[in-house]
């Protein structure tokens, strides 16, 4: 039926006419981006959608019903594209179809104008009934979007609340809570139905505000001691602290004041009782551990081992702070010693807690990573708890020689470190060192075959000499910072017919959990070697093959593809798809090159320091993880014509050309893989928390962690509890009562959930974002268990503080 044509009024017209020029606009941004992306091999649905739009626009400003044909027609082909493109996944679907759905909602409102325009039928009812469908899916999906969408959901609640055994209680006397880095406090007192009610019990200020915001700098990343009613922390600058246990009163605080030009910051203590019983060996074969004395009724019978960036070793007494002067030289012993050039600079230095071994403290440290070809080693050492002497020390560059260097010399040069956490195991008097990379990264010329050997791997040495027992390595010839990022968690290990193996369980930055026998070091979970392709840097050494540990899930280290990249809208996504297909990829070990490659996980992992948690009540394993790629380009260059070489931060932040001193290479780019207005170029969750069934060796549930409350695009607060998953840098907490606790995102909240289901139990706001891992003890005073947490300030936030918070349930 047709009718005289009636013009629409100025404002319609005025209307009809931006309508027109938004998706012409768009059009051309589609057409322009997507022939690239087409000439690259991507996706040609960008061009010939954009195509569509840039005819839609013109049509519906020059007041066409054909424009919002083929505007409908586009919206209908780009949902069957999304579909077949990214299936179900609700992130994904925002970012392809909201805002075309937006569009359509004004396309359809201007259909009955456009019809009237042309005297044909108006149509007005069918018109509104196709915008009312548009905005409640609009409205539905922005409401989705403030909830949290599981990766995996629980399929059910298998785990059971077993009540604590009387005298099953500890004290968080270790960094992991137990020299096996199960971070798990047998504690019920906190419950699945009562978490609700947590609220703050006490808190205190230890005046050291971190100084520099994200990337390198000053952090808090702690993880507290509690024995009795006394908690012993320490800051970034490395001064210590006694608090009162139940009431947070300061008992002591010794001022370390301790100074790096990078990389200030403590993550734990340890702790040692010379009155305490000396436990020995059960294991056949194992060397007994070595006895020492405080004599009676002098200072440091209690003493608080920490070691600090500058680099030393220090030992406090527990009960006053004073410095143990049979320890060292007053308290104090160097750790440069032996370490030769760079050590003095900030090339070397200790990052996380000591690690007590019977009565060996055991210490490794950080190497700069990424500067130069010769660095200090990374030797580790042991040195009595007592005096302080060097007992042993562990040189990959010459591991049969466990004495210090003879005078003049030094420990082998530019060796793998051991930065991370250690475990012991007091049974076989055995420590477990988490290895990472010899200098530089990403360039392994001059790597030896002892760096080849101990490179990326899980080494055992008896505590009390130093000796070898095994290495395992998860990483051949690592190129890719791929470190063993974190504490080993010990475990036993259910297997067939309800045996148990004693094993330690870990992971790396490459996404990848390992499960080794803690007496062989031998797989217990099934590890395939891989083809990996190889590079084309001249004289480089390439592992044809990788372990991929196949037995266990692997985390946020899935293979990306072009349908993986997203944005906030489509046109930031087409940017990342276009970014995606210009770099060179070939998967989880994709090799740096002199041409633009990309890296996921990147050197930041993937897992890191944080560690994994266990209830073994259930056995139930806890891992979070963060999912931002790397961009990185090798070049040829002389470092006298370049800019100066790295400082050593780990920041991923290097757009111009920095020096691999020693080598025919700068770093051109390290960064991460973002997208214009700075999101992960890929796919949320960006951040998660899973819980893996050690008996089945399956995912339980992930849910994503974190929103962007406090954060956003160039660093603009979205001030939105959008739980989309933030990367996440710090560790968990399990409880018995059914509970795992975490901080460790970009918002500012400690979180609590259900082990059976990941649903989120609990919250609290805390004042600025925490990279520390809580604790849970409870009061020898008033019984209550008390959860604790530190807050400094989230990664990659400007915002500061010193805050120690500690939670409990109402009296």
């Amino acid at each position: 039926m047709t009718s005289k044509p009636t013009p629409p009024t100025l404002a319609a017209r005025a209307g009809l006419i931006l309508l027109g020029l938004c998706l012409l606009g768009a059009g051309l941004f589609f057409v322009s981006n997507g022939l690239q992306l087409a000439k690259l091999g991507g996706s040609w649905y960008f061009l010939l959608a954009g195509l569509a739009l840039v005819f839609s626009g013109v049509q519906i400003a020059r007041v066409r019903p054909s424009g919002a044909i083929v505007y409908g027609v586009m919206f209908i082909a780009t949902v069957a594209w999304a579909l077949a493109d990214a299936g179900f996944d609700f992130w994904a679907q925002v970012s392809r179809l909201l805002v075309f759905a937006g569009f359509g909602v004004l396309v359809a409102l201007a259909w009955p104008t456009l019809r009237r325009a042309r005297g044909r039928a108006v149509q007005p009812g069918a018109a509104r009934a196709v915008a009312a469908v548009l905005v409640l899916a609009c409205l539905a999906t922005v409401g989705g979007m403030f909830v949290p969408h599981a990766s995996v959901s629980a399929k059910a609640d298998n785990t059971t609340l077993q009540p604590v055994a009387p005298g099953q209680t500890q004290d968080w006397a270790h960094y992991g809570s137990t020299a096996g880095g199960t971070r798990f406090a047998a504690l019920d007192q906190i419950t699945r139905s009562n978490v609700k009610d947590l609220q703050v019990a006490w808190s205190y200020q230890t005046g050291d505000v971190p100084v520099s915001p994200g990337g390198g700098g000053a952090e808090d990343q702690l993880t507290p001691l509690q024995i009795g009613n006394s908690v012993f922390v320490c800051t970034p600058h490395n001064n210590v602290i006694a608090l009162d246990a139940t009431t947070g009163k300061e008992l002591w605080k010794t001022e370390i004041n301790a100074k790096q030009k990078k990389w200030m910051r403590c993550r734990g203590l340890a702790y040692f009782d010379a009155a305490a019983p000396l436990a020995q060996p059960t294991e056949a074969g194992a060397t007994p551990v070595k006895a020492v004395s405080v004599a009676a009724g002098a200072a440091c019978q209690r003493r608080v081992i920490m070691n600090s960036v500058a680099p030393e070793l220090i030992a406090l007494d527990a009960d006053t702070g004073a410095f143990c002067e049979d320890f060292g030289s007053h308290g104090r012993v160097d750790l440069r010693a032996d370490m030769g050039k760079g050590a003095d600079k900030g090339q070397y230095y200790p990052t996380s807690a000591p690690t007590l071994a019977g009565t060996t403290i055991v210490i490794g440290g950080r190497v700069a990573d990424n500067v130069a070809t010769d660095m200090p080693g990374g030797v580790v050492r042991g040195f009595d708890v007592v005096t302080g002497a060097l007992r042993w020390a562990f040189d990959p560059g010459n591991p049969e020689d466990k004495n210090a260097p003879a005078e003049g010399k030094t420990y082998a040069r530019s060796t793998p470190n051991v930065w991370a956490p250690m475990s012991y195991d007091a049974q076989s008097n055995t420590v477990f060192m988490p290895v990472g990379s010899a200098a530089v990264d990403l360039w392994g010329v001059k790597h030896t075959a002892l760096d080849r050997k101990y490179g990326a791997s899980m080494l055992a040495v008896d505590a009390s000499t130093g000796k070898e027992k095994w290495v395992y390595q998860t990483v051949h010839n690592d190129l890719w910072d791929f470190d063993v990022p974190m504490q080993p968690t010990f475990v036993d290990f259910p297997g067939a017919g309800g045996k148990t193996t004693p094993a330690l369980v870990f992971g790396t930055k490459a996404g990848q959990i390992f499960v080794l026998d803690r007496k062989t070091g031998q797989p217990l979970t099934q590890v395939e070697e891989r083809a990996v392709p190889v590079g084309n840097i001249e004289g480089e050494t390439y592992a044809p093959t990788q372990p991929f540990s196949v037995g266990m899930p692997s985390i946020g280290a899935s293979d990306m593809r072009e349908s993986d990249m997203w944005g906030a809208t489509p046109f930031d996504q087409l940017l990342c798809r276009l970014k995606f297909k210009s770099k060179r990829y070939t998967g989880l070990f994709t090799p740096p090159g002199t041409d633009p490659s990309l890296n996921l996980p990147g050197s930041l992992g993937g897992m890191n320091w944080g560690g994994f948690s266990l209830d073994p009540t259930n056995n139930l394993l806890f891992v979070n993880d963060m999912r931002v790629g790397l961009e990185v380009q090798l070049i040829k260059a002389d470092p006298a014509e370049v800019g100066p070489k790295s400082d050593g931060n780990e920041a991923a932040a290097i757009t111009r050309p920095v020096p691999l001193d020693g080598t025919p290479y700068a770093i051109n780019a390290k960064v991460r893989f973002m997208s214009p207005i700075e999101i992960p170029c890929q796919k949320p969750p960006f951040g998660t928390l899973t819980a893996v069934d050690l008996k089945t060796r399956q995912i339980a549930w992930q849910v994503p962690v974190g929103t962007v409350q406090d954060t956003g695009p160039f660093g603009v607060k979205m001030g939105l509890p959008i739980p989309i998953g933030m990367p996440t840098i710090g560790g968990t907490l399990a409880t018995q009562g059914g509970l795992v606790f975490i901080a460790a995102t970009q918002d500012y909240f400690l979180r609590a959930y259900d082990t059976g289901t990941g649903k989120e139990a609990w919250k609290a706001r805390l004042p600025v974002g925490s990279q520390g891992t809580p604790i849970s003890y409870r009061s020898p005073v008033t019984g209550q268990q008390f959860v604790l947490i530190s807050a400094g300030g989230a990664r990659n936030s400007p915002d500061r503080g010193d805050h120690v918070i500690a939670y409990a349930l109402p009296r």
